[in-house]
């Protein structure tokens, strides 16, 4: 028995070790440096960036020395005859004489060293290839703050689903206390039954309303788990709790903060559009340059009647030679043109469309930091209209339990309250939210 006894202990403690194990537990800041890690299109967002540099890469190479090797065997299964006149032969004028030239079977073994010396698409290409790049990391960056925004926003709805199960708790809580005081008050002919049936139906609302928070509650878990690129039925702990991260976000310096548009990645990204669209303008006109390359060739050809190439005795006949190659556009039909005109047109959209982007861009900073502030000015005014609406609603029970106060009074002290607290939460959420917006836009998420 005593060693059985040990047996189910060593299991318990080992399952109990196991179950703390794999919850990991998050502050927001934890959260958001893993989500940028591990995140599924943060990772896919890293790959893009590998493979523009490779892609660098491989438009680098095209201008290097390229080395290229071939072998051709052949087997005349028949071989072609040849008609030659058969006077060369000693025979009669008019005569032909059938000759088959070659042998039966022969290999050719070439290999080719070539050179770019001059080709202006490849320098351009050369261009476009670092500007790709700085594309890649352009969305990566963008994508990290999406990552981010998510991150937040996942983090704080679990926050907020578990304050207001809290809430929502306290409030059947003393519902309940309230609807079983009333209730022996009625019995005892002191009260209507209308004042029991009134806080029947507020209990029955406040009820639902935690059901359904229960849920959501599951719910945000998963979408927060989704988010940090973890399986959904992960175990997490939130370390973080909505209203110390309401006061941490309450920050009125950054609405006094210059900001830097060169900073902000939208207008990065539609910068290197313009650099890339004046890179495809560059490579239109660089279709009428000439281009030059030199080669080097060389190769060995075996002849024989039967497969005897890997004999010793095979001969081998050498061959080689140097080439340079000047290929000069002189008239395609104005097609070039065309593509030119219409290369320069998109550059032309490309630069209307940055000027655009700038615009949009300081209107989005003025209206987020309008927000910003808006948010906290409906945090603080909702933080005290709940100290009020509780005040209301602890009078009310008061009076109605002392019998000056009506049950609709009550109830209607009890709404208020509910509302208040609804709306002190949406507030926090919005002060988080409107913060992470604006700290987007000034680039500043460090």
């Amino acid at each position: 028995m005593k060693k059985l006894a040990l047996l189910i202990l060593f299991v318990c403690c080992a399952t109990n070790g196991i179950s703390q194990e794999n919850t990991m537990s998050l502050s927001l800041n934890e959260a958001i440096a893993f989500a940028l890690e591990n995140n599924y299109n943060a990772i896919n967002a890293t790959r893009d960036i590998e493979a523009a540099k490779k892609q660098k890469w491989e438009t680098t190479a095209t201008g290097l020395p390229q080395i290229t090797a071939n072998i051709d065997y052949q087997n005349y299964l028949k071989q072609p005859i040849s008609l030659i006149p058969a006077e060369f032969f000693g025979g009669q004028p008019g005569d032909f004489a059938e000759v088959a030239f070659g042998t039966k079977q022969n290999i050719n073994a070439t290999a080719k060293i070539s050179q770019q010396i001059f080709d202006g698409s490849y320098l351009v290409g050369l261009q476009s290839a670092k500007v790709f790049l700085d594309i890649s990391k352009n969305a990566k960056e963008k994508t990290d703050l999406e990552v981010r925004k998510m991150v937040i926003d996942a983090y704080i709805n679990v926050l907020l689903a578990e304050e207001n199960i809290i809430i929502l708790e306290n409030n059947k809580a003393t519902l309940l206390d309230n609807l079983n005081e009333t209730q022996k008050i009625y019995e005892n002919g002191l009260e209507e039954q209308e004042s029991v049936e009134q806080l029947q139906i507020t209990l029955a609302g406040v009820d639902s309303n935690l059901k359904n928070v229960i849920r959501l509650k599951d719910l945000s878990y998963k979408m927060l788990n989704i988010t940090l690129g973890l399986d959904i039925n992960n175990k997490i702990a939130l370390t973080d709790n909505l209203t110390t991260l309401t006061t941490e976000n309450i920050d009125l310096s950054l609405m006094s903060d210059d900001f830097n548009l060169e900073e902000n990645v939208d207008f990065k990204i539609a910068k290197n559009n313009e650099r890339s669209q004046e890179l495809l303008l560059k490579y239109e006109k660089s279709k009428a340059l000439p281009t030059l390359t030199t080669f080097i060739n060389g190769g060995y050809t075996g002849n024989n009647e039967s497969f005897n190439f890997l004999n010793s005795e095979q001969k081998w006949f050498g061959s080689s030679i140097f080439g340079v190659s000047l290929n000069i556009p002189i008239f395609s039909s104005l097609e070039r043109t065309a593509k030119t005109q219409r290369a320069k047109i998109n550059f032309e959209k490309a630069k209307t469309e940055l000027t655009q982007t700038e615009q949009q861009i300081k209107l989005q900073t003025a209206n987020a930091k309008s927000a910003y502030q808006f948010a906290i000015e409906q945090y603080q005014t909702a933080k005290k209209n709940l100290n009020l609406a509780e005040r209301i609603e602890k009078k009310n029970q008061t009076k109605f339990f002392e019998g000056v106060g009506s049950s609709f009074e009550l109830r209607q002290a009890q709404t208020q309250l509910y509302n208040s607290q609804q709306e002190h939460l949406q507030t926090m959420l919005d002060v988080i939210n409107k913060k992470a917006e604006l700290e987007t836009i000034l680039n500043k998420v460090e």
